[in-house]
């Protein structure tokens, strides 16, 4: 689970939500000390004073979440990061009035809220403005040289240049000549021959290798020596993954699939999700199952037609399966034009199934799915075999991604924008792709959560 999330999240972010956790922690220990009539010690350890301050600690990390300050943690407003803290403590105040209603027990003395929200509005924004101009200048940023400058690199470069959260700071690059493509984003500092000379004056602590034409190019005996006194060597197919959170279908050779085991699902995995996705959408539909009875009280009575809409689509190693979702379109929708994907802004969308769509409540019939093991809570998005057998003909390895059961989100839903062309289904199968290799429930806790975070902001891909 650490691995996962250290590829996922930056080191530099993952340090802020720990430090901003224990910050906000202790405002409130504070305040406890400073307005508690009877002993601080025996109101957090007898009355459950402790148990309160974690639930409003919790709900401020969260709400810092939700607020995209864990996805841009460069401070370039001081004013904007002091505005977003007041937006995230006046959440957590309002989330204390709702637990009043739930149960009383759970939320803090109103003095002691309020004395805490206040030295954590301060402390948080403080920290964040501190941690921007002093402590990451101090942790430094890993200085990548790139050996070649290959479209991948070119790729790889733009990455870094449109992310400078990420640590990640490349010094230039070698080849026989420079590249137009990345002109104005890294220096061209020579041929490949500098190498030594090169990485001796700029000392690097990753080089990436990108040459276009590699046969007799690959410098292997520096390389080695240079691997050997603890610079990282990196392969551009590998950086690039690693960066993008994809799999480079250009680079993608049949023997890596074949020979190479860590492309594909590993089985304990496979079989680990289809049980807690099980025991997930076992829970939701209780849960949701008052839900569900209005949707279809509102669908049924807004437009003629079934409350349900079934459709043929292909599951887990090309199976096809009925995927059961609440209909939000017209029930004559494909009568004149047959299979089509469906586009942003349908026009054959009906008023309600509009709302339906932007909230995803439409998808809550397939935990039924998931229920008769055709799909999983996270996985690439299922498709109509019409499309597969289509898309399969034109973009390569496209069938490798019925590897792993289809699922309600994906990681290609939430990196993605919508898209509805054969460009944009060959972009979705390298996130698919990328998934497949690291499914873990650490990377499908991340996925869940981050569509909830795009439900409830109304933003993000589909």
């Amino acid at each position: 689970m650490i691995r996962i999330l250290r590829e996922i999240l930056p080191s530099n972010v993952i340090l802020l939500a720990i430090t901003e956790a224990v910050i906000v922690l202790a405002c409130f220990l504070l305040a406890a000390f400073l307005l508690l009539p009877v002993d601080p010690v025996v109101y957090l350890l007898y009355d459950g004073g402790l148990a309160r301050i974690l639930i409003a600690v919790a709900s401020i990390i969260v709400a810092l979440y939700f607020h995209d300050l864990y996805t841009q943690i460069t401070v370039r407003s001081r004013v904007l990061v002091l505005q977003q803290v007041l937006q995230v403590i006046g959440i957590t105040f309002l989330f204390q009035a709702l637990l009043f209603y739930a149960n009383s027990d759970l939320i803090l003395p109103r003095w002691m809220m309020m004395l805490g929200g206040g030295m954590t509005l301060a402390a948080v924004t403080g920290w964040r403005i501190f941690y921007s101009s002093v402590v990451l200048q101090a942790l430094g940023a890993e200085r990548i040289l790139f050996l070649g400058c290959n479209p991948l690199v070119e790729q790889i470069v733009r990455h870094i240049a449109a992310n400078p959260d990420l640590g990640l700071s490349a010094v230039g690059y070698l080849d026989a000549q420079p590249n137009p493509g990345v002109e104005g984003l890294i220096p061209y500092l020579g041929r490949v021959e500098k190498l030594r000379e090169l990485a001796e004056q700029h000392k690097p602590d990753r080089i990436i290798v990108g040459l276009t034409e590699r046969r007799g190019q690959v410098p292997v005996a520096e390389l080695l020596e240079f691997r050997f006194s603890g610079i990282r060597i990196q392969e551009a197919a590998v950086a690039y993954e690693e960066a993008s959170k994809t799999i480079s279908l250009k680079e993608l050779r049949p023997s890596q699939l074949i020979y190479t085991g860590g492309l594909g699902p590993r089985p304990g995995m496979v079989a680990l999700q289809v049980a807690y996705s099980r025991l997930i959408a076992l829970v939701g539909l209780v849960v949701a199952s008052p839900l569900m009875l209005l949707i279809a009280a509102a669908v049924k009575l807004t437009s003629p037609g079934p409350v349900f809409y079934r459709q043929t689509r292909v599951g887990w190693r090309g199976r096809n399966f009925t995927l059961y979702k609440f209909r939000s379109m017209r029930a004559d929708a494909e009568a004149a034009t047959g299979a089509v994907w469906a586009s942003k802004d349908d026009p054959r969308v009906t008023p309600v199934g509009r709302w339906l769509r932007r909230l995803r409540l439409d998808e809550l019939p397939q935990f039924f799915n998931i229920l008769r093991g055709e799909m999983s809570l996270v996985g690439p998005r299922p498709e109509r075999p019409e499309f597969v057998a289509s898309l399969a003909q034109q973009i390569p390895y496209y069938r490798q991604r019925l590897a792993v059961r289809p699922g309600i989100t994906g990681w290609a839903q939430i990196n993605h924008e919508y898209g509805d062309s054969v460009e944009d289904a060959a972009r979705k199968l390298e996130y698919d792709l990328y998934y497949i290799k690291n499914l873990s429930p650490a990377l499908d806790a991340y996925i869940i959560l981050q569509t909830l975070k795009t439900v409830l902001l109304q933003r993000g891909a589909q």
